[in-house]
């Protein structure tokens, strides 16, 4: 995740407050992404990672512009928050902005500043079998394991490829298996989990694509 345009240190978070009053002693998962747009797959992907890692929130991370990912085509950030919030639609979702909020660049650094303003908090990154593939690819990837326990949702397509992608090559000693999701929490990084699940097929691209041609079908 990537912040070209962050705004001024001290601005107010477009989304949610920081609270170390609410977050506690608790489990929260901590998906990252553009959300261009938010969908109906996020808000699945979360309502799993609640039930099966025993999580007490999500916190949905709007990034105000992926490094991985072209600008082009990209909304403004409080329009991506706007429909993050509306497509969430459960109270245990938390819509973020806290890249701009922090001014952070990259997630290793965010995770970083988390893990000491929290420190009684169990933090977990979810994200889907695709972005596994492109891990490596991420700046201080092998940090972020160090950081953070990682859950990963299958996709359709990406199981076979992703599992063997550098990461899950990598730290293959410290997987643990699917029936294990609610211990993971307990885990000392590096931690992680991948969850044969079948989600849904829609993506971000599909949304963007049928709203250029009026026929949104989400």
């Amino acid at each position: 995740m990537n912040s070209t345009e962050a705004p001024k240190r001290g601005k107010k978070n477009l989304a949610c407050s920081l609270s170390i009053a609410t977050t506690n002693k608790q489990t929260i998962g901590l998906m990252g992404g553009s959300f261009n747009p938010a969908h109906s797959g996020h808000r699945l992907i979360s309502e799993l990672a609640i039930k099966r890692l025993g999580l007490n929130k999500v916190w949905w991370l709007v990034s105000p512009q992926n490094p991985l990912k072209p600008s082009a085509g990209m909304a403004n950030i409080e329009e991506r928050v706007k429909t993050a919030v509306k497509i969430s639609r459960n109270p245990k979702i938390k819509v973020m902005t806290i890249e701009s909020f922090l001014e952070t660049q990259y997630t290793s650094d965010l995770l970083k500043i988390l893990s000491k303003r929290f420190s009684s908090t169990r933090f977990i990154w979810i994200m889907g079998a695709d972005n596994l593939l492109q891990f490596s690819e991420w700046k201080n990837w092998e940090e972020i394991t160090s950081l953070v326990r990682i859950a990963i949702f299958d996709r359709p397509k990406f199981s076979l490829k992703s599992l063997v992608a550098d990461m899950p090559r990598r730290f293959s000693g410290n997987r643990l298996r699917e029936r294990e999701g609610l211990l993971l929490k307990y885990k000392k990084p590096p931690a992680w989990i991948f969850f044969h699940s079948n989600l849904n097929h829609i993506s971000a691209t599909k949304i963007r694509s049928q709203t250029k041609a009026n026929s949104i079908g989400d």
